[in-house]
């Protein structure tokens, strides 16, 4: 038996709405957060214990292909990502990111709309903390998500990169 750590591949990425990290495991992405954000330890944790890997700087084509897919959004020529994805949590928190998946470019939701999509509806607390722990920040959109009343909640990357994001897909509308 070989005691040979795993590795998952990162890089940090700046952008016009903060910096972040991307990360790839086995030619899929498993991080593409902020930096700079409360629950980094939390994340950062929860993946290299997961997956039984260290985090090391170096490239690789997923990673390549996350920085042009979000230099392509950032730039409005894409709506959608097209890239291989590993979540790493567990299969409530899954459910939460495939939900939020299917929430369309320019549009919002709620968390109680969000339990409700995975037919969870009893769940919103749960919800919203599998929303706050989500490592693929704007490809899983939790920018999206915003209160009932329709104020910003919280974001990983900061109420204001929250509010830029959804300026950038509401702006192709108008």
């Amino acid at each position: 038996m070989n005691n040979i750590m795993n590795e998952i591949n990162i890089q940090y990425f700046k952008t016009a709405y903060g910096e972040m990290i991307l990360g790839s495991y086995d030619n899929k992405l498993v991080m593409a957060d902020w930096r700079y954000r409360k629950m980094r330890d939390n994340i950062d944790r929860r993946l290299q214990t997961k997956l039984k890997a260290a985090y090391k700087e170096k490239s690789s084509e997923v990673l390549d292909t996350t920085r042009q897919q979000l230099n392509e959004y950032f730039e409005y020529k894409r709506k959608k990502f097209d890239l291989p994805i590993n979540f790493v949590g567990t299969d409530f928190q899954k459910s939460v990111w495939n939900g939020l998946m299917t929430i369309p470019y320019g549009t919002t939701s709620s968390y109680l709309e969000l339990a409700a999509s995975i037919s969870n509806i009893k769940a919103v607390r749960a919800v919203a903390n599998a929303n706050g722990a989500n490592a693929i920040s704007i490809i899983v959109p939790c920018h999206r998500i915003i209160g009932k009343n329709g104020s910003l909640t919280g974001y990983a990357g900061g109420l204001p990169a929250k509010k830029k994001l959804l300026d950038l897909e509401h702006s192709l509308f108008s």
